[in-house]
């Protein structure tokens, strides 16, 4: 049977563009207009522009199609460029998926963010601050603590190709040296010659660097054994640096530590305005910017406004990132009640409480998107609470809000969009949102991490808005 020759694929089309505004995630928004080389058909339909910042002309290929708009890849600079504009520092920016925003200076980064929430919680919940926070900024370039660097072996060619994920794609671009994360991790590239030279070195599916306030760890995920020589050899490269090394065969429960120099899996970092101290192991989450948590979490607890003696919820909590610093906050006469899905975390909350020597902080198991109105710890009432869920908010739990009988809700978010549908629900649940504002947890990306403020209505308070109504 004969086959039939494949077609060749059309040339990409690229067309010349005004750019107009900047969307949501960073990428220049232009319309097919009167230009000469748009086609007719698609006069009006927007087009955005993956580079390409405001007031700029540029020529962009197009890389998608869709009914109502079209994506591209922008080309070539043809006016001036925008004032926004700046050199992107890292030498792998447009071949890396990550940072994506390194073309625009910082300070538009943040004005950019502070925008998108404006946008969501404008749009989306009707609902505006009494007051913007000023924005949480990070003090350093190199502000990952932790980062996943992918392994890919290319069989054909008997060699390891090292680092991360191209912009949408799963191709990884090798990368030396990565400017956004900590220099304590240095150059990759002597790294990547260990792995290269492991007998192993198809049997390796990823890799972990993780860092704590004096600790390293190197996390080996490996799909079959690696045999002695090359177990021997990641040894010695880990103890010339004083770093740990964590092999990982499968899920959580395979984690081994294999330097030689003790068996904690654990990594610290230290919270000394709330002297705290945090273990965690290099699988945990934490937050990436070593710079910028202690000032959200001091943040959270400054609007909080905690006095000793009060009761405080604490809701997907984690390993007591907050937790800790709240019980702090309200002193041992007080009381902080920590809520966390997953059982491992709460383990490590339960620790780190512990360690610290905080006996009235408990820590509580609970998948927080099912029912959990017959749990004892959601029938106690509480003067404040702390919610910091994942980027799919926490609907169900604000439904369940006034039982609590918090007057004070600090909400920490990492999605601006289910941020503005919860604050709806608070607003519909007596809430005033009185404080908001973004935090630069990830500097040169589109990600908004934030932080708002809501406070419950009194009800003399509606009566007198009613009265000013009326008047």
């Amino acid at each position: 049977m004969k086959h039939k020759a494949k077609s060749p694929k059309a040339p990409a089309l690229s067309y010349i563009f005004q750019v107009e505004s900047l969307s949501h995630e960073g990428r220049g928004i232009a319309h097919y207009g009167s230009h000469p080389e748009h086609p007719i058909e698609k006069q009006g339909k927007k087009v955005f522009i993956r580079y390409a910042l405001p007031g700029e002309t540029v020529r962009a290929v197009i890389t998608h199609t869709a009914k109502r708009l079209e994506e591209a890849d922008s080309l070539e600079l043809l006016s001036a460029a925008s004032t926004m504009r700046v050199p992107a520092p890292c030498p792998h920016f447009g071949i890396c998926g990550g940072c994506n925003m390194q073309h625009i200076h910082p300070d538009e980064q943040i004005r950019l963010k502070q925008d998108v929430l404006k946008s969501h919680l404008t749009h989306f919940a009707g609902l505006s601050p009494k007051e913007w926070l000023s924005p949480l900024r990070s003090g350093r370039e190199d502000y990952r603590c932790k980062a996943r660097i992918g392994v890919r072996y290319l069989p054909h060619k008997d060699k390891l190709v090292v680092g991360f994920r191209e912009n949408a794609s799963n191709k990884l671009t090798s990368i030396d040296r990565c400017m956004v994360l900590d220099q304590q991790f240095g150059s990759i590239t002597r790294l990547k010659q260990l792995l290269q030279s492991l007998k192993g070195k198809a049997d390796i599916g990823h890799v972990e660097l993780a860092m704590g306030d004096a600790e390293v760890a190197l996390l080996i995920r490996h799909t079959d054994k690696l045999c002695d020589a090359d177990v021997n050899e990641l040894r010695k490269f880990t103890l010339q640096k004083q770093w740990q090394l964590y092999l990982q065969a499968a899920g959580p429960e395979s984690l081994v530590r294999e330097d030689g120099q003790g068996t904690e899996m654990r990594l610290h970092y230290r919270l000394e305005e709330f002297d705290t101290t945090f273990a965690f192991s290099p699988l945990d989450f934490t937050q990436v910017n070593s710079s910028v948590n202690p000032k959200m979490v001091k943040l959270a607890c400054d609007l909080l406004q905690l006095k000793p003696g009060e009761r405080v919820l604490d809701l997907f909590c984690g390993l007591g990132n907050f937790s800790l610093p709240l019980a702090r906050c309200v002193g041992a006469q007080g009381e902080v009640v920590a809520v966390e899905g997953s059982e491992e975390m709460v383990a490590r909350g339960t620790e780190n409480a512990k360690n610290n020597a905080i006996s009235w902080l408990s820590f509580y198991s609970q998948d927080l998107t099912k029912d959990f109105s017959h749990q004892t710890w959601a029938n106690q009432g509480f003067d404040a609470l702390l919610i910091d869920p994942p980027r799919s908010g926490a609907e169900e739990v604000m439904h369940y809000l006034p039982k609590f009988g918090a007057k004070r809700i600090v909400y920490v978010s990492c999605n601006p969009a289910t941020l503005a549908r919860d604050a709806g629900v608070l607003a519909q649940q007596g809430y005033q949102l009185s404080r908001a504002g973004v935090m630069d947890m990830f500097t040169h990306t589109g990600h908004v991490e934030s932080i708002a403020l809501f406070e419950q209505i009194e009800p003399t308070t509606q009566i007198d808005d009613v009265r000013s109504d009326e008047e």
